[in-house]
């Protein structure tokens, strides 16, 4: 199966190819940005990215032994390929989940945890292997890994290449849900309906202040969440969600 990309209304599917276990192409690449772009659109409200029996296992080390040929800007301008994916995958209005099934390696654990949200087949495995090929992580990696689980074991993972369970990773709270071998992609999709009925904008800040959140001081933080505060008091969200509250009965957000 190709990469290919799937609209289904208030979410969209992107499909990694079953290939070399989902080695990452730059077709993978565009097609996420054009779901990033897609999202735009107030109709779609969640992206999943998916794969196969696994969903990503980094780069293709063939690709990387003949690009060591290319001249160091070129070398940097496939790099930037993938960062300019993880950048946008950050700055989305939407909220992004990876359906995981088998694991994810090297870049395609920067994909993963790139996205807000997780969930995991039991038995999938979560590597950073670069340091295995004498290599050292891009895509944001060592950034999310800093911020999402304690140094010793960031240090570990990425100086050994040493695998880490989804079972794991969700007692760290990385990993969403934990389901059987096969469900992945249709618990992401039960997932995603859920987030779907909920306030948009609200999500959309949310989102925004806790990905900035590691960056900013405490003042700035504080600042933005009044900011936000003030301007959702007297939305329509707002107003239905404080109304059901009241009324004890389950809000209907606009879409």
């Amino acid at each position: 199966m190709t990469v290919r990309l799937e609209d289904k209304g208030a979410y969209l599917i992107v499909h990694n190819r079953e290939e070399k276990r989902g080695a990452i192409t730059p077709e993978f690449f565009q097609t996420i940005n054009n779901a990033v772009e897609m999202a735009a659109d107030r109709r779609v409200r969640c992206i999943i990215l998916t794969g196969g029996a696994f969903f990503c296992a980094g780069g293709d080390l063939q690709a990387l032994k003949t690009r060591a040929k290319l001249p160091p800007e070129s070398r940097r301008a496939k790099i930037e390929l993938l960062h300019d994916v993880v950048r946008a995958m950050h700055s989305s209005e939407v909220l992004l989940i990876a359906a995981i099934e088998g694991g994810a390696a090297g870049a395609g654990l920067s994909l993963a945890l790139a996205c807000d949200m997780i969930v995991a087949a039991q038995g999938a495995s979560f590597t950073a292997a670069y340091v295995k090929a004498g290599l050292t992580p891009d895509g944001g990696l060592t950034h999310a890994l800093g911020q999402l689980v304690p140094r010793q074991m960031a240090m570990e993972m990425c100086l050994m290449g040493r695998k880490v369970g989804a079972e794991r990773f969700a007692e760290l709270g990385v990993v969403s849900e934990i389901c059987a071998k096969g469900e992945a992609l249709s618990k992401a999709e039960v997932l995603a309906k859920l987030l779907i009925k909920g306030p948009r904008q609200a999500q959309s800040r949310i989102r925004h202040l806790i990905s900035e959140a590691a960056e900013a001081d405490l003042s700035t933080q504080l600042d933005q969440e009044a900011a936000f505060m003030i301007d959702a008091q007297v939305s329509d969200d707002a107003a239905e969600g404080m109304a059901a509250f009241l009324e004890k009965r389950s809000p209907e957000f606009n879409a």
